[in-house]
């Protein structure tokens, strides 16, 4: 059962209000004014809060104000009930960061619409999404009923590109939101010396070039495709829109692609720091939990040993050397130039 709390002064209007909820399976707390309201909102922690603007002490704005900067309560979805109908004071309600805003008198209808429209969206911004399509078609259901992320690639263009084609460059300004229909694709920084390092991998139903998007900067790395691999190509303001339409839904959108700071950082720092053996099997377990769909097969790792390297941290040579190495120990095995995992099992083992 859902918990609402009514934040109102007038007691007519609060009981009432009360009266609907409660025969609408609700479970209600109220207050009596904006100090009050704030103190049960904290103590609580409500599903949702209809809260009046013109209160004595403190008012609705109020109110909205500081449970907006307490973490806890700041993604309660928030309604304004009020007498006030002029426009400027809905665009002050919704520029703070209000979800709604019910003027009076109002039916119990539209009451109840309002009041189950909020929830189902908080419901999908509390849900831990997945990083791909369908995840991202979830968030964006929230926020329009008849269009999905899915529908925006549907509209957006659609490129192919080679093995080894660039896909955008280190330092170009981003113009997309990249999604991948087919293929794999890697993105690399380059260093002053010519070397380059992988940062990241990606497959099919990931979306990449994220980052600076979100940060407003150029690029930081470089993306290559390492296959045959087909993309949809979403324009920058289509994200933006999707990231400016709701605050609450921008900070789980952000959450949501950028899951994998934490793991790209842990990977980066073994490269710094493991030993030969733990760069390459490292990064023979990372190619294999990216990109081994057919579980009832060996995974086989079909991409030349210079990439290999790059994506190990390491020099070719030294690379070749240690996948030898493997091969005598029976942890890997080498067929037509090709890598397959033979005991995955020993080789996770070498990176812990």
């Amino acid at each position: 059962m859902k918990t609402i709390l009514i934040i109102e002064d007038n007691e007519d209007i609060r009981e009432n209000v009360e009266e609907i909820l409660t025969l609408s399976d609700y479970k209600v707390l109220t207050a009596a004014n904006g100090k009050e309201g704030v103190d049960v909102a904290q103590k609580n922690m409500p599903d949702l809060i209809i809260c009046d603007i013109m209160m004595p002490g403190i008012d609705g704005y109020g109110v909205l104000h500081v449970l907006h900067k307490d973490p806890a309560t700041q993604n309660i979805p928030f309604i304004f009930l009020t007498s006030k109908s002029e426009r400027s004071d809905f665009r002050a309600a919704m520029e703070m960061g209000a979800d709604d805003y019910i003027t009076k008198p109002f039916s119990g209808n539209e009451l109840l619409n309002a009041i189950e429209s909020r929830l189902k969206k908080n419901d999908i911004i509390r849900k831990t999404l997945s990083a791909d399509m369908q995840g991202l078609n979830e968030l964006r259901a929230s926020l329009d009923n008849n269009k999905t992320l899915e529908s925006l690639t549907e509209e957006s263009n659609s490129n192919n590109y080679r093995k080894r084609q660039v896909i955008y460059k280190q330092g170009n300004n981003p113009h997309y939101l990249f999604y991948i229909m087919k293929g794999k694709v890697k993105t690399y920084k380059t260093h002053e010396d010519g070397k380059d390092l992988v940062i990241d991998l990606y497959n099919e139903g990931d979306f990449f070039g994220y980052t600076s998007l979100i940060e407003n900067t150029v690029y930081n790395e470089t993306a290559e495709a390492i296959e045959e691999t087909e993309l949809t190509l979403i324009p920058r303001k289509d994200f933006e829109d999707l990231l400016n339409t709701n605050p609450a839904i921008s900070r789980k959108l952000i959450s949501l692609l950028s899951k994998n700071v934490i793991a790209k950082e842990d990977h980066l720092l073994g490269i710094a720091y493991n030993t030969l053996r733990k760069k390459v099997a490292g990064a023979l377990i990372a190619m294999q939990k990216k990109y081994h769909t057919d579980k009832k097969e060996p995974f086989t790792i079909d991409i030349s040993r210079e990439e290999l390297a790059t994506i190990a941290g390491t020099a070719t040579e030294s690379l070749i050397r240690t996948l030898s190495d493997f091969k005598s120990e029976n942890l890997i095995d080498i067929k037509t130039g090709k890598i397959i995992i033979v005991d995955e099992k020993k080789l996770v083992n070498l990176i812990r």
